[in-house]
């Protein structure tokens, strides 16, 4: 193969595509906060990189994760960055912006990405570069119309997610333009919230997500 071919690691077969985001998790929350979103059935955490010592509690919570939940860190920005994650352990690197390098180092340490995109050129941009999945951002100012009518130009298994102002209540209306990863954040975590209340917020979460994509598939299997 040629070196500068592009390395992809694919999108992991979540059960759910959901990507829980804690941005503000402190390294003495991540074991109590992580170990009951997997409980519940979250199998993609993200640690942000602006949150306090995010290092610790990527590492924290790499330790406390099975076979097959992914940890990692978002807002990542530089190569020097994706080096202290796979340090730390973790195997998704999530980033605000398509820098072919970053994602090309993430790539090489065998780490799943997501980078943030916009518009169709960042989103084919992202893929050339070897992206795992796509994080349509902020998704509550796109809508599912616009991610849907981008994604019809994108290669044919282009994994879309939605992140940026989508909880619960909008599952329904992405899952009908086709979308079924997402990214949570505030809606499922906010600095300060215990391991309880993250637990009942991703149950919610969970029996929404479950009862969109069943609406979804009827009404597809409806329409044959």
């Amino acid at each position: 193969m040629n070196s500068a071919t592009p390395v992809r690691i694919p999108w992991p077969a979540l059960r759910r595509p959901l990507v829980a985001i804690l941005r503000g998790l402190r390294p003495d929350e991540a074991e109590g906060v992580v170990g009951a979103l997997i409980e519940e059935g979250f199998e993609a955490i993200e640690i942000p990189l602006n949150s306090p010592d995010p290092f610790a509690s990527i590492e924290a919570a790499a330790r406390l994760a099975p076979p097959g939940v992914l940890i990692g860190a978002g807002t990542v920005l530089t190569v020097e960055q994706v080096d202290l994650l796979n340090y730390a352990g973790g195997q998704l690197m999530v980033s605000p912006n398509v820098d072919a390098q970053v994602i090309g180092r993430a790539s090489r340490h065998g780490m799943v990405t997501m980078p943030g995109v916009m518009t169709p050129t960042e989103a084919l941009a992202a893929v050339k570069a070897g992206a795992s999945a796509l994080k349509f951002f902020p998704a509550n100012l796109l809508g599912p119309a616009l991610i849907q009518a981008i994604a019809v130009v994108l290669p044919p298994g282009t994994v879309v997610g939605a992140v940026g102002g989508v909880g619960e209540s909008e599952f329904a209306a992405y899952a009908g333009a086709g979308i079924r990863t997402f990214g949570l954040g505030s809606s499922l975590y906010r600095p300060g919230a215990t391991a309880g209340e993250v637990k009942a917020k991703a149950r919610a979460v969970i029996a929404a997500y479950d009862a969109a994509i069943d609406l979804s598939q009827e009404t597809q299997r409806a329409g044959r």
